[in-house]
């Protein structure tokens, strides 16, 4: 899927909710729109505007994306936050599409204290994951409380970033609370919201023409050619923005250390109070965390990490011969680690970037060769979905647990199995609320058996 499979479709990105399921609910409705013939492909790592999407798009507008394209599932990934989880388990319902809620974060890994791992730059800190979130923690319960703690913790790091961006680039200074909050909807900006606001606030000082380029150049020490190049459009603008200002070496860059995130243990432990699978992210094999994948999945497995997410453009859009086939080696070994010790794949593509594609084409080319094991992630997270949500039956929960803790490959076809089966919508999610998780549980397992819902 190329660039053409983003709509444009102002009222979906609105910063009010209910305008937002509004209008998706009209444009399911339409008479010249239909769900296309379902494609073996699928998404499982998007970020909305809740945290940062290139194209400002909301939950409800990926959602719609991801149905108009075919894709046999998506799921929504935000980065410390699970703001869009009601409103994009609500839009798959709405245009009977597989959906999924994660949250992804970084944290500290102090047995890779010395290492990088899939954060370059940054020894012991892991981007890593929850995966198969199905409702928001109850605001001042103890997962509840954690969840709060995570997007104070990241407002505070980002207000300290920008307060040390501040002192050095003083013709630009941004006001948080008015110059950045506010390009959030839930007041959750992110590192590249930060970026955006110091891009605009030049353009503002300066004018976007030669001033503006000027005192990018002078603060870079790079020649104003240079800063030519990359002005002649936002995105590479802000990816160059981004180096100067907050990225290793960077003017407002500080090295974190054991206190700056929460451990490793504590967050892997707070995914599993909330009933979702702990989730290691995998980079490209070429850190010294990566460079033995296999004693980093057992460290992980043994800390209760049960899925593994893979960015697969990372690994073969490469242009250097040379470099994408030693990356394409590493992904092979990571995929096929993975599938040895039962865990699931998860692959998306973030689309918090320019130029990232919209899906991962494992129809074909590179990837083929793993397209049965990422579409068996996708359905596993789907089908823990829907047992979580309606049966209180998680994948990794207790009662699973005891039905297969010795066999971890019957536990992934039976949530393969309910994963597939077709996209729940509103009605049909809503006879399965009320017959209560009891009768759910025997319904969705009796449908998954015969391949079609049973209601």
């Amino acid at each position: 899927m190329k660039k053409e499979s983003y709509s444009k479709i102002t009222e979906l990105d609105v910063f009010d909710q209910a305008r937002r399921l509004e209008a998706l609910r009209r444009l399911a409705a339409g008479t010249d729109w239909r769900p296309p013939a379902e494609a073996p492909l699928a998404n499982m790592h998007m970020h909305s505007f809740f945290s940062y999407n290139n194209l400002g798009c909301s939950p409800a507008h990926l959602a719609w994306d991801a149905a108009r394209a075919g894709l046999f599932a998506a799921g929504l990934c935000d980065f410390d936050v699970l703001d869009g989880l009601d409103e994009f388990l609500a839009a798959g319902r709405i245009l009977k599409l597989r959906a999924t809620v994660n949250i992804e974060t970084r944290a500290f890994f102090p047995e890779y204290a010395q290492a990088d791992i899939n954060s370059p730059g940054e020894p012991g800190v892991a981007y890593i994951m929850g995966a198969g979130f199905v409702r928001l923690p109850a605001p001042g319960s103890p997962p509840g409380v954690v969840l709060e703690q995570y997007r104070e913790q990241a407002q505070a790091r980002n207000r300290a970033l920008v307060s040390r961006i501040n002192a050095a680039v003083p013709a630009i200074a941004l006001n948080y609370e008015e110059e950045v909050l506010p390009l959030s909807p839930a007041g959750t900006p992110t590192e590249r919201h930060i970026v955006r606001a110091y891009r605009l606030k030049a353009e503002a000082a300066f004018s976007a023409g030669p001033a503006n380029q000027r005192f990018w150049a002078d603060l870079s020490k790079k020649p104003p050619e240079v800063i030519a190049r990359h002005a002649a459009a936002e995105a590479p603008m802000e990816e160059f923005i981004r180096a100067l200002l907050v990225k290793a070496g960077g003017i407002g860059y500080e090295k974190p250390g054991p206190q700056t995130f929460p451990p490793v243990d504590d967050f892997i432990r707070w995914v599993r109070e909330c009933d979702a699978l702990p989730m290691i992210a995998w980079l490209d094999g070429g850190s010294a965390g990566e460079a033995d994948p296999q004693a980093m999945l057992e460290c992980m497995c043994a800390k209760d990490v049960c899925a593994l997410n893979i960015i697969p453009d990372r690994n073969h859009n490469i242009a250097d011969p040379e470099a994408r086939a030693r990356k394409l080696a590493k992904l092979d070994e990571i995929v096929k680690l993975a599938v040895r010790m039962r865990l699931p794949v998860q692959i998306g593509t973030e689309m918090n970037k320019a130029g990232q594609p919209f899906v991962d084409d494992t129809a074909g080319g590179a990837l083929q060769p793993y397209a049965e094991t990422f579409m068996a992630g996708a359905a596993i997270m789907v089908g823990h979905t829907i047992m979580a949500g309606f049966a209180n039956y998680p994948y990794n929960g207790t009662a699973a647990a005891a039905e297969f803790g010795n066999d971890p490959a019957g536990r992934n076809r039976l949530f393969q199995s309910i994963g597939s089966l077709p996209a729940l919508d509103l009605e049909l999610a809503d006879r399965l609320r009320q017959t209560g998780p009891a009768r759910a549980y025997a319904v969705i397992r009796d449908s998954a058996k015969k391949g079609a819902w049973q209601l």
